[in-house]
């Protein structure tokens, strides 16, 4: 009896330690299975952090793309407004007359002309040089086509409207008559 308790309890142990065994096995798998699902949750929150870097990097970019632009072109609004003020006082300042008294008037047209037209080319605004040149679609807009000879086909006549640009980008195209 001795030996069978003996051996029982032998067998009991070996038992418990298959028992053992066998959770350790469980507990390894286990743990690999975590290890490897918590690398591949690391992977991917790595790569939405790159993600995210990435799209506030472009955003940051086409932010500050956008406010360059604006400041660069802030002064489009205020500067179609006042063309056609400096339109009218051209008009005004090709009238000839002999009156001393007008011509003093014209002076100081002339002086408050200029004056605008030079607060206007500190703020980038340039007119578009079209007269005797060759018709540019891109800066100007043939309103009529006139037969003249001696004159080539495709070429300014008259400017009916002078054209104005805004540093590189066209504040109001040319008007101009064409040559056919």
């Amino acid at each position: 009896m001795s030996k069978n308790k003996n051996e029982e309890k032998k067998e009991a142990v070996e038992n418990t330690e298959e028992v053992i065994q066998e959770e350790e096995v469980v507990e390894v798998d286990e743990r690999d299975a975590l290890i490897e699902s918590l690398q591949n949750e690391v992977l991917k929150l790595k790569n939405d952090y790159a993600r995210a870097y990435a799209d506030t990097e472009n955003l940051k970019k086409r932010l500050t793309k956008e406010a360059d632009t604006a400041k660069k072109y802030r002064f489009k609004d205020s500067a179609l407004e006042l063309l056609p003020i400096v339109d009218n006082m051209a008009m005004a300042l090709k009238v000839q007359t002999e009156d001393e008294a007008l011509l003093n008037y014209v002076k100081g047209f002339e002086m408050i002309y200029n004056q605008f037209i030079g607060v206007l080319e500190k703020e980038g605004v340039k007119e578009i040089d079209a007269e005797g040149k060759p018709f540019d679609h891109n800066t100007m807009q043939a309103l009529m086509q006139e037969q003249q000879e001696g004159v080539e086909s495709g070429m300014v006549l008259e400017v009916l409207q002078k054209g104005y640009m805004l540093k590189d980008r066209i504040l109001r195209p040319a008007l101009v008559k064409v040559s056919e």
